[in-house]
This record gives structure tokens, sequence and C-alpha cells, in this order.
């Protein structure tokens, strides 16, 4: 065999070939959402005068935010195999834990919001030691997780302040500091900002840099792709499902403070049916029910979309509700645009 024989030139290799621009943007977990999100806006531009108005993109943004604070994490949780369907209630236990020790201790609020912090990540980490100990489904250990949290915000409410809702702690030391850093607002001319939106763009800044500039996100795609074959190459999937698990904890504290220093109280009953919000913004934003596929920015898109439709049919003074039968027709038309976009992707790679 001749010596030219043995060399290929890296033009010659096709997997050292530059791609197109478009074969870079079928690859992209969040163009079927991108699509989705620009052809709600349209629609709404058209059949809602008031959609289009300055003030109207602040309330457009703080439903997405406290949508998408969530949805970022469940997003990773999701491209990493798993399932979380105690993420909502969790949001309101957090709340509670924060009001309920900060009033009966009668201490500064911010002790109170330091405590939820700790009990909401032992939360998060029970849902994941007990997912990789067990080996049982995800779906199973979180619905358990659901049905506990759900009983215990209601029956610890009750038990300690008499009634399904906490007592107020807005005359209590740290209230107005803590009301700043989860509840506070900007005005810009006529737009209204709430600090959750910055909350929620920095919480997509992380998430995305974590999934593709670090070695964590890689374990994140290998677990969710194939747990059995990443293990095999030394990927701690254990330790990586459980740092999952923690995250979503940890943004539900997030949503949980907000929740509390927006209204001062907290109704045990809330949060509620929100898991599937959460994970509906994942499905649209790109990620697949099975694992490994997914982006935090295709999260945000989702949740976009469902801030412009929750407020878009208001708008248009629609009756609200048919809002959920519009984020069911979403969700199935987003699946199906984003199975064509990753086949077309899988066809041009």
């Amino acid at each position: 065999m001749s010596t030219p024989d043995l060399l290929v030139s890296p033009v010659d290799d096709e997997r050292l070939a530059p791609r197109s621009v478009v074969r870079r943007l079928l690859a992209r977990p969040e163009l079927g959402s991108a699509v989705g999100a620009v052809a709600v806006f349209v629609f709404f531009s058209i059949v809602a005068d008031s959609f289009l108005r300055a003030s109207s993109l602040g309330t457009v943004l703080y439903a997405s935010s406290t949508i998408g604070i969530m949805a970022v994490p469940v997003a990773l949780l999701m491209i990493g195999g798993e399932f979380d369907l105690s993420a909502g209630v969790l949001v309101t236990s957090s709340a509670l834990v924060s009001s309920m020790f900060s009033y009966q201790m009668t201490a500064n609020v911010w002790v109170g919001v330091g405590v939820s912090l700790l009990v909401t990540l032992a939360i998060g980490a029970f849902n994941g030691i007990l997912l990789v100990r067990t080996k049982l489904p995800s779906f199973i250990i979180t619905l358990g997780t659901f049905l506990m949290l759900t009983g215990l915000n209601l029956g610890f409410t009750k038990l300690i302040s008499g009634t399904v809702s906490t007592k107020s702690i807005s005359d209590m030391e740290g209230f107005p500091t803590a009301q700043d850093l989860f509840a506070s607002h900007w005005t810009i001319g006529s737009v209204d900002l709430q600090v959750t939106i910055a909350w929620w763009l920095g919480l997509v800044v992380v998430a995305t840099w974590v999934l593709l500039r670090t070695r964590a996100g890689n374990w994140i795609f290998a677990a969710g792709g194939n747990a059995d074959a990443a293990r095999a190459v030394g990927v701690p999937v254990a330790r990586t499902k459980i740092g999952l698990y923690m995250a979503v904890a940890f943004c539900a504290w997030i949503s949980g403070q907000h929740l509390l220093f927006s209204f001062d109280v907290v109704q045990s009953g809330e949060g509620v049916g929100n898991e599937f919000l959460y994970i509906i913004a994942a499905v649209i934003g790109g990620c697949l029910m099975t694992g490994g596929y997914g982006s935090a920015i295709g999260s945000a898109v989702g949740a976009f979309i469902f801030g412009m439709t929750n407020k878009g049919i208001v708008y248009a003074q629609w009756n609200p509700d048919w809002f959920k039968f519009f984020l069911g027709a979403m969700l199935l038309l987003a699946t199906l645009l984003n199975a064509w976009v990753r086949k077309r992707a899988e066809a041009a790679a």
C-alpha cells in the first residue's frame, strides 16, 4: 500500500467538514419552539390590539418567568432522563416553611428563608437518593412525594395557623430586604418588570453554560441518553441525578420565596398542577420525554409561549376557560414539530 493511501486529508474527512448554517440550526433542540413562539406572537398581535402595547410586555414576561424559573431545572432533569411530579407543591412547601418558621420562632425572616432552603434541598436530595437506591421509576417516587407534600402542606398549616393560610409576616424584621431580592420590580417607561424575570434569565444563562461548557453537562446528556453505557465509561450517574433533583429544589425555593414575599401570606393548597406546566414548557422547548436531548434555552422559549398564550387570551377578551385547550394543542403541535425537526437534523447529519 502506497504512502498516499495511508493519509487522509482533513478536508476529505466528512467528520471535520464544516456544517452549513441550516444544518447547525436543525441540530438545535429549541428550533421548533422558536418557530412556534413566532407564530404565537404573530397570531395574538393580529387578534388582540392591546397585545403589542409596551405595558403588556411586562405582564407577558412576568407570566413567563413564574413558569420559566422552574422550567429550566425541570428541562435539565428531563435531559437527564427523569421527571419530578412534586415540583409544583414543593414551591408552596418552600414558602410555607419560610413563613411559619419565621412567624412561630419570632425570628428575622431571613432565618426562615435559610431554614426553607435547607428543607427544600433536603426534599430534592430525598427524591434523588430514593431514585438511585431503589431503581424505581421517577414518576412513582415523585408522585409519592407530591402526595406527601400536599398532605403536609395542608396538615401543618392547619395545625400551626388554625386555617389553610399562613399568618402575615410583613411587619417582621428583614421582610423589606427579602422582598427586594425575591419580589421587587422596576418600571421602565410604561413597562413594569418583576425581579423574577432577572432570576429566570440568569438561570437560563447558568444552565446553558453548564450543559454546553462543563463536564457536568456532558454527564447530564449521557445519563439521560443511556445510563448504563454512561456508567460503564465512568460517568457518575447517581451523583448527577441527585444533583439534578437538588437543582429543581433550589429553583422551587426561589419561586417559593417570590410567592411568599409578593403576597405576604401563602395558601397551603397552591401549586398543585403546576408541575405539568413546567414539564409542558420543557417539552415545547424541545426536550424529549425519553431523555438525552433538549436545552435550557428551549425551556425558556416554551415558558415564553406559555406567557404569551396565557395573557394573549385575556387581551383578546376570550373566555379564559379555553386556555388549557390551547395549551394542550400547543403541546401536541410542538411535540410533532420538534420530532420532525429532529428527524431532519439526523437526516442532514
